[in-house]
């Protein structure tokens, strides 16, 4: 594995410079394969070492860098070494690079490949909570919903494949004044008879025209603030149809996570924390934070200098509270129930001031914890529409995206019978979503394309899927060639050590996809991985090889497969065998 690697060479730079072998280890980095370009394995950046006091901050950095190259000996590891522009360049023994990066998929799989590396061990491992998806109660799931449910899910998969105790969290809308619209619009223009055939199409028309009808007719926003105030002082009714709009929706949504291949440890809500939003609303008048305004809301002030200039809002004037309380009292309470080591929030960009105010609240009421807390932001989805027009629901993307795939599987010819293909085509289609969502920066938007997104032979997350079906393929037409053993020194094409070189460098994707959360090192590292394989597939046949060739190629490309499924699971995309 790569680490094997990086300590040898930590080692020998360690010996020359009377340091502990441990600082070298993060400095040493797997060199990015390019494309047609022989390249050593890893590299040392002079820089850093310079800037942290290992070497001598001053002096010409080149001429330092050939220097300590010229120190460093070959050995039976490292055959070559080489300086250029501030960097010592390091070149493995190909023989041993096959043998130690390929040792471990005797069965073709191994699944914690890359996750015991030592880079990975600076991270602390404990409990994380993530919040996401959180969609709104009565309403259909929307399509805007889905990047915070597929990012959500990234993270959680990611943490706990690095050894975290992830609890899967979400927090779901049920609470506030749009129940209290919703209630007077039931009572207004809702029937339990349709309420019963389609439950959550029949309160989406309610809602929209209550917010229709309320835009000109004060009456209706009286009745939506009453009804809310019942529901807050539990009055039977009130609660009692709040409790079947949450029951039904609940429902459907666990039906559109399964189509997803998303799961959650806990289902909560703003509705759980009401006792707890008044109780922080008493602390925090305890403590001489709440302050009233001119308008008889309750505020806190956040300004750096106490002159009321930044205030954030926790009481309305009739007493009733916000989201931003219920908010508060929710992390005390999730900190008291599952004492998590760092809690995470995936939600759009737009809620990043909230949460800037939500920590500081939680820092000035003296829980310290909140500096563990952390808020990934995302951008908008563009452009996002079927044929039919514009998409509204999120169910809507995941037919048409299931239809698509079905056509583009029956028109190549390519595609291999399998027994379930609407099943392939919704895996697939799903896995096509995922991908192009998670090509950029999680921040930007990006504009939504349906054909681009679907293409086989482009970066997408069909060419993924068709790759690992592959791979599957060629190991099901070689099931009798024996690949408990195989001669690494038959491994000598470039095609194949370029498979190798991008190995190395999982452990270091992992890493830089822990530190920020974002998936696009993942998905680049992967897209990499299945152009490479395509390569080394035209050239490294299978098929008429010697055998002890076959197995060498068969125990390269089974490692390949099981790395790709790995990071494809991680990814939140469920790999397919047939395609």
């Amino acid at each position: 594995m790569a680490c094997f690697f990086r300590r040898r060479i930590a080692e020998k730079l360690g010996r020359t410079l009377q340091q502990s072998e441990d600082v070298f280890i993060p400095a040493l980095t797997a060199i990015p394969v390019l494309k047609k370009q022989q390249s050593a394995d890893f590299r040392l950046a002079i820089g850093p070492l310079r800037s942290g006091g290992v070497l001598p901050s001053s002096g010409d950095i080149q001429l330092q860098t050939e220097n300590l190259a010229a120190q460093l000996k070959q050995d039976s590891v490292v055959e070559e070494i080489s300086a250029a522009c501030g960097m010592i360049n390091f070149r493995v023994n190909r023989r041993l690079l096959a043998e130690k990066m390929l040792e471990s998929f005797k069965n073709g799989e191994n699944n914690t490949f890359g996750l015991d590396s030592e880079l990975l061990k600076s991270f602390q491992r404990g409990t994380t909570l993530v919040e996401y998806s959180s969609p709104n109660i009565a309403k259909k799931f929307h399509a805007g919903h889905l990047r915070s449910t597929i990012i959500g899910n990234f993270i959680a998969n990611l943490k706990e494949s690095l050894g975290n105790r992830v609890v899967r969290m979400n927090y779901l809308g049920d609470w506030g004044m749009q129940f209290g619209l919703l209630g007077a619009g039931f009572s207004r223009f809702g029937s339990f008879e349709k309420l019963k055939q389609n439950p959550l199409q029949h309160l989406f028309e309610v809602y929209v025209q209550v917010n229709k009808e309320a835009e000109r007719d004060e009456d209706i926003n009286r009745a939506a603030r009453d009804f809310f105030r019942q529901l807050e002082q539990h009055q039977a009714e009130a609660v009692s149809l709040w409790r079947q709009f949450r029951e039904i929706t609940v429902d459907e949504y666990r039906r559109v996570y399964e189509r997803l291949g998303i799961r959650f440890d806990v289902y909560c809500g703003e509705s759980f924390h009401q006792r707890g939003a008044h109780e922080v609303v008493e602390q925090l008048q305890g403590r001489g934070l709440l302050k009233t305004s001119e308008k008889g809301t309750g505020v806190v002030d956040l300004s750096p200098h106490g002159d009321m200039s930044s205030v954030c809002t926790l009481l309305r004037s009739d007493g009733t509270t916000l989201y931003i309380t219920r908010d508060i009292a929710a992390a005390i309470d999730r900190k008291e129930k599952y004492h998590f080591d760092e809690m995470i929030y995936v939600t759009d960009k737009s809620q990043e001031n909230h949460f800037h105010q939500l920590f500081q609240i939680l820092l000035n009421m003296g829980h310290s914890w909140a500096k563990r807390c952390r808020h990934v932001p995302f951008g908008l989805v563009r452009g996002m529409k079927t044929r039919t027009g514009e998409v509204v629901f999120l169910e809507d993307v995941l037919d048409e995206a299931r239809s698509r795939m079905l056509h583009n599987m029956s028109q190549s010819h390519t595609t291999k019978e399998t027994e379930q293909p609407a099943d392939t085509a919704e895996k697939v289609g799903m896995s096509a979503l995922i991908v192009q969502d998670f090509k950029g920066p999680l921040l930007s938007d990006y504009k939504f394309d349906w054909d681009r997104m679907l293409q086989a032979q482009g970066d997408t997350g069909v060419f993924l899927q068709y790759t690992h079906a592959r791979l599957c393929s060629l190991m099901r037409k070689n099931e009798g060639v024996d690949r408990e053993s195989f001669d690494p020194s038959l491994l000598p094409e470039q095609a194949g050590v370029f498979i190798l070189q991008h190995l190395l460098r999982y452990d270091e994707v992992l890493h830089h996809s822990a530190q920020d959360l974002q998936p696009r090192h993942l998905v680049t590292f992967l897209l990499k991985l299945c152009h490479l394989i395509a390569s080394a597939h035209r050239e490294l046949p299978v098929k008429g090889s010697p055998q002890d060739v076959a197995q060498a190629r068969l125990r390269l490309f089974g490692a390949a497969r099981s790395v790709l499924a790995n990071g494809m699971r991680i990814l939140g995309v469920s790999p397919v065998d047939k395609m």
